[in-house]
């Protein structure tokens, strides 16, 4: 049964009328008083008759519905874009940034995301108006890999990208100017379509929007994370900020093993018997992985459509009413790291997906702290 989080808390605050398109816009502004950025924010509220007067303080706000993870630093602001469950988010937060915008489109993401910071992502980047955007120093996202290159041969920015969501990005950064960016994609995106929707990125990124830019290969596994998931991220400065050559962080922490975060005696979800016998073990071919308490190794990368049971991709672990089960949700925290008490207001179905499609928190923290030194 999904686990709901109430934000319709949100309703008593807004004309009903206007209840459904103004949800990111109030807790936006809450999760900003106090603060030069959520001007910007209260003039949207006023302009919509909207009694500031009726709405709530944000430590008032966030102790009655128990948000665990809000803006607590002001050393760099950043955005969030494509945030998903807030995977960027949260890993920025830890080095000091406070967020001033964050966009999401899936309902469900949004859930988990209002529940662990108090504010819902505006939604589908394609109708978001950039002037609505507050400045920034530092813009975050992991965007959806598309092609380039069936544009046609004419040039210019407009044309190579149009459509695309990365030209969104872009359209935001050539707007905002921000001192640095960070995005993550599948490694797969360096040979998508042969290469060239690579080359564009970097083309645009580095030539038209003038920036510092290098991109790089990083396991999770080589950063504390029992996971072995492999993302390429880019990094990149506005030129007058950081112009020297950028270099990743190395990642040579001793791998970590999944036994340690097993959990013992955990009931369910439970694979059948016969799921066992006529699909997981059809075949004596070492697949799929199975881990216990014992294993000493990082566990294949979580897809985020773990819940269906892909005996060549999944990971299972022995235990459970059958022998065999799925991974848990504190297990699933464990893997892309985030920590115990982050909340997950939705269905275990939900639950895979949202991890499957997130960043592992640590990695994303060590690049930050190489941006924030750098800034």
């Amino acid at each position: 049964m999904a686990r709901t989080t109430n934000y319709s808390v949100l309703k008593k605050y807004l004309p009903k009328e206007q209840f459904d398109e103004n949800y990111a816009l109030i807790s936006h502004y809450i999760q900003l008083q106090g603060t030069k950025k959520a001007e910007k924010y209260e003039k949207e509220i006023i302009a919509k008759n909207v009694d500031l007067s009726l709405i709530p303080q944000k430590n008032d706000f966030n102790k009655a519905l128990e948000i665990p993870y809000t803006n607590k630093g002001e050393k760099f602001s950043f955005i969030d874009l494509f945030a998903g469950i807030g995977g960027f988010r949260m890993a920025l937060q830890n080095c000091g940034g406070e967020c001033v915008f964050s966009s999401e489109w899936d309902e469900s993401a949004k859930q988990t995301y209002f529940a662990n910071y108090g504010e819902v992502p505006f939604g589908d980047i394609t109708k978001i108006n950039v002037e609505d955007i507050p400045d920034f120093d530092v813009l975050a996202g992991g965007f959806p890999c598309q092609p380039f290159s069936s544009i046609g041969k004419r040039e210019g920015f407009n044309h190579k990208t149009q459509g695309t969501l990365f030209f969104y990005i872009a359209e935001i950064i050539k707007a905002k100017q921000p001192k640095a960016f960070i995005l993550e994609n599948v490694t797969g995106l360096l040979t998508h379509d042969e290469g060239r929707t690579y080359e564009t990125i970097m083309d645009v990124l580095q030539n038209e929007l003038n920036y510092n830019v290098k991109a790089q290969v990083l396991n999770s596994a080589n950063f504390g994370v029992p996971q072995e998931r492999k993302r390429l991220y880019f990094i990149g400065f506005r030129k007058d900020v950081y112009s020297s050559e950028i270099v990743f962080p190395d990642g040579n922490e001793k791998k970590v093993g999944i036994g340690q975060f097993v959990e013992k005696d955990a009931k369910g979800p439970s694979i059948s018997k016969h799921l066992q016998q006529t699909y997981i073990f059809k075949k004596d071919d070492g697949h799929p992985e199975i881990i216990d308490s014992n294993s000493d190794f990082p566990v294949k990368t979580l897809c985020a459509s773990y819940h269906k049971i892909q005996r060549i991709t999944g990971t299972f672990v022995r235990g459970g009413e059958t022998g065999l089960r799925l991974l848990t949700e504190n297990e699933c925290k464990a893997i892309m790291g985030y920590p115990r008490d982050f909340k997950i207001p939705v269905s275990r179905t939900q639950m895979y997906h949202q991890f499957g499609n997130s960043v592992a928190v640590p990695v994303v923290e060590k690049l930050a702290e190489k941006i924030v030194s750098n800034l």
